[in-house]
């Protein structure tokens, strides 16, 4: 389970096809995206934009903890 975990901008436009986890390195977006769709990272959610799934975290007052920063 993560607590933080950052876009790396990577794809067309700056969107993330990956995602950096501390202590696990680069992770591609759509591994992630299945992680989080089966409960492994509780303090994230997935988005569709277009028919693509993207991570990102869900709402608190912490701006800290956000995937784009």
């Amino acid at each position: 389970m993560a607590k933080n975990i950052t876009g790396n901008n990577d794809g067309e436009g700056g969107r993330n096809e990956s995602y950096t986890i501390i202590g696990r390195g680069k992770i591609p977006r759509i591994t992630l995206v299945k992680e989080v769709e089966n409960g492994k990272h509780p303090d994230f959610s997935i988005y569709e934009h277009n028919g693509e799934k993207f991570v990102r975290s869900n709402p608190d007052s912490t701006e800290s903890n956000n995937v784009n920063k």
